[in-house]
């Protein structure tokens, strides 16, 4: 176990002249989880999109199941995943397992809820005022749902973040699916949990360092976007 201090200085040294390890680790953790957001927020936004504008029998509960699946546990998601990408799963002859790509289908099953239930909330709103005008101008519902997605891509930027902020803290799914393999599916967060239990505490600080800058920016991103929301909104 290192000492403390000698731990933070040796993590700030890795910060600001990072080794090709933590390059590595950092680097496969923003694609992973960058391709998991954007493939989330292709499926997600139109499902929102639709449940905000469409109305049809059994809608209350699937608005109840999303938004419940919005909770649910990585490491629950991250078995059921590893079940049907192991060999004796039903897609265990794709040979995912333990590998970037399954890490990527993890993390999007676990963020396409939290797309899905946030934006269909903005985008309701949104129906709200322009249905009327949707029914004057005769739309089409597919038509009225890319108005409404492109009306709204501030707020649903800030969805998007959301989803990508939760998708680079997970460490459960991945865990399970990617296996933590030095070199090819060590991320940030499973590499921090590793490093912790060897008690190698620089690399664990130095990669906490780099997820936190992250999130901070992440949250500045989404607070610079709905300052500029409602600016639109206040001059429109």
């Amino acid at each position: 176990m290192q000492d403390f201090g000698d731990a933070f200085a040796l993590a700030f040294g890795l910060v600001l002249h990072p080794t090709a390890d933590l390059i590595e680790i950092v680097g496969l953790s923003l694609r992973v989880s960058l391709s998991a957001c954007l493939l989330a927020c292709l499926i997600g936004l139109p499902i929102g999109a639709l449940l905000a504008i469409t109305r049809f029998p059994g809608r209350g509960a699937v608005l109840v199941l999303v938004n419940a699946l919005m909770g649910l546990p990585p490491v629950v998601l991250g078995l059921l995943v590893y079940l049907a990408l192991s060999r004796a799963g039903p897609l265990g002859f794709m040979g995912l397992l333990y590998t970037p790509t399954a890490m990527i289908i993890a993390q999007t099953l676990l963020i396409t809820p939290i797309v899905a239930a946030l934006s269909r909330q903005v985008l309701e709103d949104l129906n709200d005022e322009y249905a009327e005008q949707f029914r004057s101008l005769c739309l089409t519902r597919m038509q009225s749902v890319q108005a409404l997605l492109w009306d709204g891509r501030t707020a649903l930027m800030t969805v998007a973040l959301a989803g990508f902020g939760r998708a680079v803290a997970e460490v459960g799914a991945v865990m399970i699916v990617g296996g933590n393999i030095d070199h090819l599916t060590r991320v940030m967060t499973t590499a921090i949990a590793l490093e912790t239990s060897k008690g190698e505490l620089a690399l664990a600080l130095a990669l906490g360092i780099v997820l936190m800058v992250i999130a901070l920016g992440v949250n500045a991103a989404v607070q610079v976007l709905r300052m500029q929301g409602e600016a639109e909104v206040a001059h429109a």
